[in-house]
């Protein structure tokens, strides 16, 4: 399967799981609105998901595909599938611990994140804690399968996955909501439940995914079993390259927790709207650079462990392409268009005028950084192909620190909004930075035509931010609430109007698409 045929794959069901997670969202705000326990719910799922994203789908992904493509290369099928058996029994076990902890600890967990919560939602969030923590353990197996999946190809029940959690979600709303409201339960509640029926669900598609291809893990039930599975010589690699992935594929998320927890110290409603932000910020993110991470990741450990460097580098360079390409207009879309966004999505019964001037402030400050959250997806598994996991972390350990700094700036002057600005920031200095040791070293060599490129995308880019800015000011987004239809429909025309003006100046301007396809056909994209 080709690179740009994988990708597609994975960038189609990723949009199905951001247009069903895009509905989960607007029933979400139109039926609980902005309040105190929305940010319970916000913060209690959080805990849960960071670390998923840490230990599952981030540290663990990045160690366990580039040993697991090794050991498939060196020693078969057979050796692959004993490394997956070693794992998933150590994972598996270790589960289990972290999950008994993780709903024992609840209070402190939600401590760590948000102490400036009143009582009652400090209670609240603690409550909701405790139903949803075992998701960690369904998503990090989830996160298993995937990487077995990926290094044999095979994205499409990976990428389908997060869809599944969306439809469970949308139905808690729909359907046990009410039944919640009904018997004297906060109607919130409801979505834990649906927090833990999508797990099981993706869980369950992965494992029939696995056993349709006879790759499904043996797990070992006895103490033997799991001496056995600790001391195997992949194991042991994987764990050692985890120790500084943890931090080098995680800076956001660990942002992202700090954030939360200064966050929960300001106006009430801070973390929902930051939240909501996340969510439209995702879009782009997920659909490209998740995307082309996913299929880059064991595509470039194959051809580092084969040693094919030319390979490995025009990847990387068809990966950077596609980056700039696709998420400049969208980087311009957040920065000139938020309000009209967040107005047309979101501002629907509960969800207030405020609400939308709060979230859309969020949204544009990841317009600035946009670039850089996608480029490091791209950059970062150019570093885990060749098991080198120490670099990212000191990258990030330092970017870490810098976005810390920003915050003490500039919250007291913009408050919630200054919180994605300083992500925004940090991703640019981490992306940035990435970029510079990869070529330094060799491992990256910019194939030619980057200039012309450049260059035409930054005009398309120019044109577009000008109608955008336009369409900003000439509507009044806010005060068609009443005609909802015929909002989305404006917003709908003005979104295919901006692919249009932006890929028709590339094309006029000589950039030629075609070549963007192949890595092998981006030696001359002028």
């Amino acid at each position: 399967m080709s690179l740009l045929k994988s990708a597609s794959t994975v960038s189609l069901f990723t949009l199905a799981s951001r247009i069903t997670g895009l509905v989960r969202d607007v029933l979400f705000a139109s039926v609980y609105g902005v309040s105190p326990l929305t940010d319970a719910f916000y913060v209690a799922f959080r805990i849960p998901n960071l670390f998923r994203r840490v230990f599952g789908e981030g540290a663990f992904s990045q160690a366990f595909v580039p040993v697991l493509s090794a050991s498939r290369a060196e020693h078969g099928e057979a050796g692959a599938q004993a490394l997956i058996d070693h794992v998933a029994t150590l994972l598996t076990w270790t589960l289990v611990l972290v999950c008994v902890a993780g709903v024992v600890g609840a209070p402190l967990l939600v401590w760590a994140l948000a102490s400036g919560f009143h009582a009652e939602t400090f209670d609240a969030t603690v409550v909701m804690t405790r139903w949803m923590f075992p998701y960690i353990g369904f998503m990090s197996l989830v996160a298993l399968a995937g990487g077995i999946l990926n290094t044999w190809r095979k994205f499409a029940a990976p990428a389908a996955a997060p869809v599944l959690l969306n439809v469970a979600l949308i139905l808690a709303i729909v359907f046990a909501s009410p039944w919640f409201g009904r018997h004297g339960i906060e109607p919130i509640y409801s979505q834990c439940i649906g927090v833990m029926v999508g797990g099981v669900l993706q869980l369950g598609l992965q494992l029939a995914a696995l056993r349709r291809l006879a790759m499904l893990p043996r797990l070992g039930r006895s103490l033997a079993a799991l001496r056995t599975s600790w001391a195997d010589p992949g194991t042991r690699r994987v764990l050692r390259l985890m120790g500084p992935a943890l931090l080098g594929v995680s800076v956001a998320q660990i942002s992202l927790l700090i954030n939360t927890q200064i966050a929960s110290h300001l106006a009430a409603g801070s973390v929902t709207w930051i939240t909501n932000a996340d969510r439209l910020m995702e879009f782009p993110t997920a659909m490209l650079g998740v995307a082309l991470g996913v299929v880059l990741m064991p595509q470039l450990a194959q051809a580092r462990a084969s040693g094919n460097e030319a390979a490995y580098s025009s990847m990387l360079d068809w990966g950077l392409r596609l980056v700039v390409l696709l998420a400049a207009p969208c980087a311009v879309g957040l920065l000139l268009f938020a309000r009209p966004l967040v107005a047309a999505l979101f501002h629907y019964r509960a969800f207030t005028a405020l609400d939308v001037d709060k979230t859309a402030a969020a949204l544009m400050n990841y317009g600035v950084g946009l670039l850089g959250i996608i480029a490091i997806k791209v950059l970062a598994p150019g570093f885990y192909a060749r098991q080198d996991t120490a670099t990212p972390m000191r990258i990030a350990a330092v970017v870490l620190v810098f976005v810390q700094l920003l915050n003490v700036v500039l919250v007291p002057r913009l408050q919630h909004a200054a919180l994605t600005l300083s992500i925004s920031i940090g991703a640019l200095a981490n992306g940035l930075w990435l970029l510079v040791l990869l070529v330094r070293r060799g491992s990256y060599r910019p194939l030619p035509g980057w200039r012309s490129f450049l260059l035409r995308v930054g005009a398309a880019s120019a044109l577009l931010a000008l109608f955008l800015a336009w369409g900003d000011h000439a509507f009044d987004w806010i005060g068609l609430q009443a005609h909802k239809f015929e909002r989305i429909g404006l917003l709908a025309g003005f979104l295919c109007a901006s692919a249009a003006i932006y890929f028709i100046v590339l094309w006029m301007s000589g950039l030629k698409l075609r070549q963007m396809l192949r890595p092998a056909r981006m030696r001359d994209p002028a």
